[in-house]
């Protein structure tokens, strides 16, 4: 099964099983990528969010004009931080970022649970990192792409570069069938 990708510089296209690193600086504007990654082409989707709540990541779909009808939303944050959370059918919670095995637990029964064009994106890995250990987080992503093969699904991965050293970066870089650079200006350029 291909996905259309509605992503400057990059294919139009990519099969099931696909995973795509969204490298941006510190400061880049990926919700716009994100975003457009989501709405294209999909049945249902589900975000993991490391770095914002789901209240924020619902804003987020709300700003861009996303179908919330379609996604659901594991907040990694609001159990350890003390937020008040309301669990509902959309929105689930692990109890923190390093729940490593909750989180892909979680996704791996969301991709079991929906049929058709699913799509996860992963925000961010660089949050996984530190709160996990970039170790472990290496470790986290290759169970999560092995899940996206098994149900051919797709999968977007935000990772801030300023965080990591070069080598952790291209070890990242090496678990993703395409790359997508962004740069400060919001221009991409795609690897594929």
């Amino acid at each position: 099964m291909d996905y259309r990708l509605e992503i400057d510089d990059a294919p139009e296209t990519i099969p099931g099983g696909t995973g795509v690193l969204l490298l941006h600086p510190s400061t880049g504007e990926t919700d716009r990528i994100d975003t457009d990654f989501l709405k294209t082409d999909t049945d249902q989707f589900l975000v993991v969010s490391t770095r914002t709540t789901a209240r924020e990541v619902k804003q987020k779909l709300e700003h861009y004009d996303v179908d919330e009808e379609r996604a659901e939303i594991l907040d990694t944050l609001s159990i350890e931080r003390g937020y008040s959370r309301r669990q509902s059918d959309t929105v689930h919670y692990v109890a923190a970022p390093d729940d490593l095995d909750g989180i892909v637990e979680h996704i791996d029964g969301f991709l079991e649970a929906h049929d058709g064009k699913l799509r996860l994106s992963f925000d961010s890995v660089t949050e996984l990192a530190y709160y996990a250990g970039e170790e472990d987080a290496l470790e986290t992503v290759e169970r999560i792409l092995t899940l996206l093969e098994e149900h051919d699904a797709v999968g977007l991965f935000h990772l801030s570069e300023d965080p990591h050293d070069e080598a952790i970066v291209d070890e990242f870089r090496a678990l993703f069938d395409g790359v997508i650079d962004l740069d400060e200006d919001g221009s991409t350029d795609a690897d594929f």
